[in-house]
């Protein structure tokens, strides 16, 4: 099957490295004249240009635009990493989906990036372990759509199925690791803890333990791939209200990875004290880490149970585990003082909202 595929997001951490990632693989799953990479800004478009695809600047927030950038350039395969969060977003990107399938007549497919964080009981899951073979959308239902990527989860199934859009959500858990991407290259969490860590002379954890999953940014672009790979040999996989996709690996036992982050900062002169100190309030931790307040707690605190079992139907096979996460702390803290020049935006939405 021949796929024109949108990368919503290809200058991000995660977008940026699924670019890579398809871009790297030989088996010539996907040709980079058939990839589309949306970007915010010109700097962003001069920077993936090289890479060979075709790169658009793009504001999501514009139905128009969307509309127009999907079928002008033949778009039957969008694969959304630019928020989980921002509904309208989703909206824009599906319909315009469904507007080039009712046109063309072509099968059109989406690729949600959602959140782990949403399956513990701080966002409001009361349903213990989870797996993603579980009638997840169900549940989410019942519990309603007061978190708004839960919200955006839901309108992902329903609008997709009521336009004829196969839609597949992929749960990220909380990503480590240097991005393979162009512009973007590390992650959220444990990045604005050593930001804020260097600001402060010292590393804080939270009062409550939390052991969220976890997975390696390669294993997740991975991941992506593969979802890729089935669509375009037409093999049935689970997709709509039963086509979620558990990106996870292992846990993140916070505190111990805390205490890692502060040993190494400590030998390198940039804290105080080589163990991780407890942090004075979670609004205080909210607005210097960058992170909305409403969901601090959720995000720093938090566990669940998640087991993935449609992801590793795909055949997903992760290099990384727990273990190989905790020795890598180092590189962490060496990743951000070399590459972490891009403002992260992915809170943008939340914090304003």
């Amino acid at each position: 099957m021949s796929l024109n595929i949108l990368i919503t997001g290809a200058a991000g951490y995660i977008g940026g490295s699924v670019l890579a990632e398809l871009l790297s693989r030989t088996s010539g799953l996907v040709k980079a004249k058939n990839i589309i990479a949306a970007v915010r800004s010109e700097e962003q478009v001069q920077s993936l240009s090289k890479l060979g695809v075709n790169v658009v600047q793009l504001n999501l927030r514009d139905e128009d635009a969307v509309k127009e950038v999907v079928l002008k350039n033949n778009i039957n395969f969008i694969i959304h990493t630019a928020s989980s969060s921002e509904a309208a977003l989703v909206s824009h990107l599906i319909k315009a989906l469904g507007e080039h399938r009712r046109i063309s007549g072509k099968d059109a497919y989406f690729i949600h990036s959602s959140l782990t964080t949403l399956f513990s009981e701080e966002a409001g899951w009361t349903y213990g372990e989870v797996r993603d073979s579980d009638p997840i959308f169900e549940k989410e239902k019942e519990i309603g759509d007061l978190h708004p990527a839960r919200h955006t989860n839901i309108l992902v199934a329903e609008l997709s199925k009521e336009l004829g859009v196969t839609s597949f959500n992929v749960a990220v858990p909380m990503v480590y690791g240097r991005g393979a991407g162009e512009w973007r290259k590390v992650s959220v969490n444990i990045p604005a803890s050593i930001r804020t860590a260097i600001a402060n002379k010292i590393v804080y954890k939270f009062d409550k333990d939390g052991a969220p999953p976890a997975t390696h940014i390669s294993d997740l672009a991975a991941l992506y791939a593969l979802l890729v790979e089935k669509v375009t040999h037409k093999e049935p996989i689970p997709s709509g209200e039963k086509g979620y996709y558990f990106a996870t690996v292992h846990k993140c036992p916070w505190w111990e990875v805390m205490d890692g982050i502060a040993k190494s900062m400590h030998e390198r002169g940039l804290v105080a004290e080589p163990k991780a100190q407890l942090w004075p309030s979670y609004e205080l931790a909210a607005d210097q880490l960058g992170f909305p307040r409403r969901f601090i707690r959720a995000m720093a605190t938090s566990s669940g149970d998640l087991v993935p079992v449609n992801s590793y139907n795909l055949g997903w096979q992760p290099k990384w585990d727990q273990e190989r996460f905790l020795n890598s702390l180092d590189e962490e803290v060496q990743t951000m003082l070399e590459v972490d020049t891009v403002k992260p935006t992915i809170f943008d939405f939340l914090l304003n909202n």
